[in-house]
């Protein structure tokens, strides 16, 4: 039987009413998308249509989930909301805290004993609050929501930028900062700019080398690493529905890197196949009976251009594999022209090491597809010329394909299997010679290759695959190696060919496991206590951010003007870092460290000016703080792109930064920015970022009347003494203000808990 059974059945019982709502208000036919956000209306019953883009709507997902580096931070602001449970099903997953090093059982066995404190944090509150743990070594929160708690119809929001990978249930599942998810364990409506629609129609059936994960490749070619933003991307098609519902999960897990609010399938036969096949079969039965209000209506999927805003078509016959990067997601090139790119852009042609997995490509039949490829390396005498890491994506896969043969091939083909955790994807991985930032190339089936992401190493050319391409490349040890046409020379030497990989949707036996790694939280949480070492340097209790003080904002330094691309690694950095995760003060020390400075194109040096100097961005802005003087970041286009981690803008805040003023913002970033009471601006006119000086002294006016698209007047004083006076959009609505005012979201939470108590 499912998780929360009981939930789901309340929720299919009154969807057919609530879209019924939404037809009559919109008076035409409805994509999948319109179904499950209408029908997940605050208000209840739909009684006005939400413009696209432009309304701002409170919505109650179903159930939130959280990994544990975000969880941390998460959970502590949670503890302040003044609630004895959550609100809603809530689910915690050590995934990300285990290093890869030397492989699974020396790798868990190590991360048990470094995490301990935040482990037993983590499961004593999960315990207290009534949300179920994942222990370490579980597996990746993404497979394990989508092989235990996703089902279709359902909306549901993680701490994770990856959480979209449950729309390959059907899920409208999006990432959010965790105080986002405070919000909603708190029993609050969660607030969403009512997103565009983007339909991907998918025609013909994929066959041979090119895999589920070759169509979200594309898809980022085509959108860019922000085209998605703003929009749910909606899948359709014949296509769509023969694709299997991991591979579903894989396109929809990696939309988060165009941007994408979320991406969705509508229910079908794989579906349903998936659901039976990992227990639940009392959903599939469920979902049956309203398969109608899971999936878009006909005449919008037989029209598309008239019910979305941007379509894209895709024949999946045609479809060739492709390869990805480096140092960017949307890098989009067919494996046919590879070769050719590599070389005329001197990308380093060896490859160092292959890794395979990740929450993106770590189902069944990825690895199954992998393994065969592993099998005809054995059978045809051919062995890895690079190195080659497999990341099972659960504790139930791994058990299962160990079971079923598949991980014994790639150790006889060269291959060390990883935990079952995040590990390389994140950077957590001690890659041994990184440090010496040697110029090399490695290709992975993960989500994303932003420079140092992997290693550390800005020197390492990342690139993005299926694993089948991954394996077939590690095997000839050169980028400019193409499966579909080259040969390569075995053992004997003798010039032999890959034949195209093979596998399966599902385990012809069935899944299996021995210990899954749930815990199920104490029914009555009331004496569980939560104890947190005050000298411990790994979790800090919060103190609120201080409240606005109802002045305009004046004598505010520039701490520093970024250039170029600054993502949410570039703000706080993940690998090592991520052990602070739950100690505010002192992640803040790696705040902007990877950012570059505009005025001496070096990261973490920018100028002090109360003495002139250069230092440490974190230094710097400590000075600022002691010395009672706010600051302001400026930056450039889709400022904040990536992870949905809030540390990138609790951290600058708890430094006492005031604004991040940017040419725009990446959607998670900027609500992140708003939950933390912090200003995010952007500049009226994106030519007024090169009117920033180094030593410029800001104020901020407008904020006594501060109001919803009402531009803010930014001056700019500079050294000589000269001013430039600028315009400063938001996007700030009445709630969103009221945050702000407070201090933060969590402030006006509790204020409003208070109020409730006292009534």
């Amino acid at each position: 039987m499912a998780f929360d059974i009981d939930m789901i059945r309340a929720k299919y019982a009154e969807i057919g009413a609530r879209v019924a709502a939404a037809r009559r208000v919109l008076n035409r036919p409805l994509t999948l998308t319109e179904k499950i956000l209408y029908s997940h209306l605050a208000e209840g019953e739909a009684t006005k249509e939400y413009p696209r883009g432009k309304a701002y709507v409170d919505f109650t997902p179903d159930r939130v989930a959280m990994q544990d580096a975000t969880a941390q931070m998460a959970l502590l602001q949670f503890t302040q909301a003044g609630r004895a449970k959550v609100a809603v099903p809530s689910t915690v997953h050590c995934d990300h805290l285990i290093q890869a090093k030397v492989g699974a059982a020396v790798d868990l066995q190590t991360a048990n004993d470094e995490n301990k404190e935040v482990y037993d944090f983590l499961a004593s509150i999960s315990n207290k609050y009534g949300i179920g743990f994942w222990k370490a070594g579980a597996g990746i929160i993404h497979q394990v929501i989508l092989e235990n708690y996703a089902f279709p119809g359902g909306m549901m929001i993680g701490t994770d930028s990856h959480t979209p990978n449950a729309g390959g249930l059907g899920m409208v599942a999006i990432g959010v900062g965790g105080a986002d998810a405070v919000d909603v364990m708190a029993g609050m409506p969660w607030e969403l700019k009512f997103p565009k629609l983007i339909g991907v129609k998918l025609t013909g059936k994929m066959s041979g080398w090119t895999s589920a994960k070759d169509v979200i490749l594309k898809v980022a070619g085509i959108l860019t690493v922000k085209g998605g933003t703003g929009a749910i991307v909606e899948y359709f098609g014949e296509g769509a529905r023969a694709l299997s519902c991991t591979g579903k999960g894989t396109i929809c897990n990696m939309g988060a890197e165009i941007g994408a609010t979320t991406s969705i399938f509508g229910y079908d036969e794989k579906m349903r196949n998936y659901l039976i096949a990992t227990g639940r079969a009392d959903v599939a039965s469920e979902a049956d009976k309203i398969a109608a209000h899971l999936t878009g209506d006909d005449e919008a999927y037989a029209n598309p251009d008239k019910y979305f805003d941007q379509v894209i078509e895709i024949d999946l016959s045609t479809l060739e594999p492709h390869i990805n990067g480096p140092f960017t997601p949307d890098l989009a090139t067919p494996i046919s022209k590879f070769a050719d790119e590599v070389r005329k852009n001197g990308w380093p042609e060896k490859l160092d090491v292959g890794l395979i997995g990740s929450c993106t490509n770590s189902s069944y039949e990825d690895i199954s597809r992998a393994a065969s490829l592993a099998k005809q390396a054995v059978d045809k005498k051919l062995e890895a010329k690079s190195e080659f890491t497999i990341t099972p994506g659960s504790e139930q896969v791994r058990y299962t394909t160990e079971r079923d043969g598949y991980l014994e091939l790639f150790g006889k083909m060269g291959g060390v299997v990883l935990a079952n955790a995040c590990g390389p994807c994140i950077g957590q991985w001690a890659r041994h010679g990184a440090e010496k930032e040697e110029k090399n190339s490695i290709i992975t089936s993960f989500n994303r290759n932003f420079s140092k992401r992997n290693d550390g190493n800005p020197n390492t050319h990342a690139f993005v695959a299926s694993p089948e391409i991954v394996t077939a490349l590690v095997l000839a040890g050169r980028l400019t190696f193409n499966p579909l046409t080259d040969t390569l020379t075995n053992k004997d030497g003798k010039e032999v060919t890959l034949d195209e990989p093979t596998g399966f949707e599902l385990p012809p036996r069935g899944f299996d496991v021995r210990d899954a790694g749930f815990q199920a939280p104490a029914e009555d949480g009331d004496r569980v206590q939560i104890v947190v070492d005050p000298k411990s340097d790994r979790l800090q209790l919060l103190e609120p951010f201080p409240m606005w003080e109802g002045t305009d904002l004046h004598g505010l330094k520039l701490l520093l003007k970024v250039k170029g691309k600054c993502t949410t690694d570039h703000i706080s950095m993940a690998g090592p870092w991520l052990k602070y995760r739950g100690h505010l003060d002192n992640i803040s020390n790696n705040t902007f460290i990877s950012a570059m400075n505009f005025f001496n194109d070096k990261a973490n040096a920018v100028k002090n000016q109360l003495t002139g100097q250069y230092d440490a961005v974190p230094k710097v802005q400590r000075a600022y703080k002691a010395a009672g003087i706010g600051t302001v970041v400026v930056g450039d286009e889709n400022y904040g792109e990536g992870s949905s981690r809030e540390h990138a803008a609790m951290q600058p805040r708890y430094l006492g930064v005031r604004a991040i003023l940017v040419r725009s913002f990446a959607r998670i970033h900027e609500t992140n920015l708003k939950k933390q009471g912090m200003l995010a601006l952007t500049f009226a006119d994106k030519n007024d970022y090169d009117k920033v000086q180094e030593d410029d002294t800001i104020d901020i006016l407008g904020l006594t009347s501060f109001a919803p698209n009402v531009p803010l007047d930014i001056v700019l004083t500079h050294k000589d003494g000269s001013r430039d006076i600028i315009k400063a959009n938001h996007t700030y609505n009445e709630g969103q203000i009221e945050w702000f005012k407070a201090g933060s979201a969590l402030n006006l939470i509790k204020q409003q808990q208070g109020k409730l108590q006292e009534a």
